[in-house]
């Protein structure tokens, strides 16, 4: 049985910084999901996926995200 792997979610901020949004285990169905979507809603805000790194040493998929800007 396939347990997923553990997403990190980074927020790159507008001075360059990285902010970690979250880390959760996604199913291998959502990870396969990322081939086929740009925009992924975290906490009811919208992002942009940029960049995805998988490090093997951490067993990890990390996402780079950028805050897509809303009409106030």
């Amino acid at each position: 049985m396939d347990n997923g792997l553990s997403v990190i979610l980074f927020e790159k901020l507008p001075e360059g910084d990285l902010r970690v949004i979250e880390e959760r285990m996604w199913s291998m169905n959502m990870i396969t999901a990322l081939e086929h979507v740009n925009y992924i809603v975290v906490g009811s805000r919208e992002y942009e996926a940029v960049e995805g790194r998988l490090n093997v040493d951490q067993g990890k998929l990390e996402l780079l995200l950028v805050p897509m800007r809303t009409a106030e």
